[in-house]
C-alpha cells in the first residue's frame, strides 16, 4: 500500500470556497439571486420631449405685434385674394347704438378697461377697473401715453365701415361681437387724436401716420375683414395689398 498524502483541512476548506464561488450568479449584485447586496440604481427613463411653447393667453398679443389674433403676411395675403370685392355700401338705417359697446367682461371691467390694461405696461385699477396709471404707445402715431383719458379703444375696422360692408345684415348679437371682440385684431388702444383722424374711413383713405405700422394695420384689417366674410372695394383691397408689401416676409 502506498503512501496516502494528508492535505491540511484549511486547503481542503479554502479549496471549496473556490469552487463556490466560481458557481455564482452571473448576473450580479442586484439580481433576483443576489442576496442582500444593495440593487444598483435602474437606467433614468428617457426624459419626455420638450413641451412646445405655450400659446399666448386667449386675448394676449403674439410676440412681434401688439394685436391678438394676427396671422402672417402669407395668410393675410391669401386671405384678401378671398374677400368679396363690392362697392361701398349704403348707411342707411346705421346707428352705434346697434352695435352694444362696451361689453361687461367681469369684475366691473368692460371691454374699453379690458383692452386698456392688456395694451398698457404697468397699468393700475382703482375699484371700478378704470385705468388710474400705466403707460401706452399707440401703434397709429408712435405717441407714448401716461394718462389713460387721452387713449381711445379704436374698432380696427370702424363699427360704420363694418355695416358698409356686410354688417347691416347681422343680428344685434353679432353686431355686438363685432364691438367686443378680444380674441381677433379688432380693438386697440391708441391716442385719440389718431383714432378721431381715422374715423370710419377705410385703409384706401386713411392710413397710420407712422408707416412701421402699415404691416400690423393691414394684415388686422385683412384678418377682421375675413372672420366676419365683410366685403372690400377695389382701392381698399390694393391698398391692403400695398400695407402688405411693407411686411418684412
Amino acid at each position: 500500500m502506498g503512501r496516502q498524502i494528508r492535505v491540511p483541512a484549511v486547503l481542503v476548506a479554502a479549496l471549496l470556497l473556490a469552487a463556490a464561488a466560481g458557481c455564482s450568479d452571473p448576473a450580479g449584485p442586484g439580481s433576483a439571486g443576489g442576496g442582500d447586496a444593495k440593487p444598483q440604481p435602474s437606467a433614468s427613463p428617457a426624459a419626455p420631449p420638450s413641451a412646445s411653447p405655450a400659446a399666448p393667453p386667449a386675448g394676449a398679443p403674439a410676440g412681434g405685434d401688439v394685436l391678438p389674433g394676427m396671422v402672417t403676411t402669407a395668410v393675410a395675403r391669401t386671405q384678401l385674394a378671398a374677400l368679396k370685392v363690392a362697392p361701398v355700401g349704403t348707411m342707411a338705417g346705421y346707428s352705434r347704438a346697434k352695435f352694444t359697446h362696451w361689453a361687461e367682461q367681469g369684475n366691473k371691467c368692460d371691454t374699453r378697461e379690458t383692452v386698456l390694461e392688456r395694451d398698457g405696461t404697468g397699468v393700475g385699477r382703482d375699484g371700478e377697473c378704470r385705468a388710474v396709471s400705466g403707460t401706452w404707445k399707440s401703434l397709429y402715431d408712435g405717441v407714448v401715453v401716461t394718462d389713460a383719458a387721452k387713449m381711445d379703444i379704436d374698432h380696427m375696422v370702424p363699427l360704420a365701415e363694418g355695416w358698409r360692408s356686410g354688417a347691416s345684415g347681422w343680428d344685434a348679437a353679432r353686431r355686438k361681437a363685432f364691438a367686443n371682440d378680444l380674441t381677433r385684431p379688432q380693438l386697440l388702444a391708441v391716442t385719440a387724436s389718431s383714432n378721431r383722424s381715422k374715423g370710419d374711413q377705410s385703409p384706401d383713405l386713411w392710413q397710420p401716420p407712422d408707416r412701421s405700422s402699415w404691416c400690423q394695420y393691414g394684415r388686422a384689417w385683412t384678418t377682421v375683414k375675413s372672420a366676419y366674410e365683410l366685403t372690400v372695394t377695389e382701392p381698399e383691397k390694393r391698398m391692403l395689398t400695398t400695407m402688405l408689401d411693407t411686411c418684412a416676409s
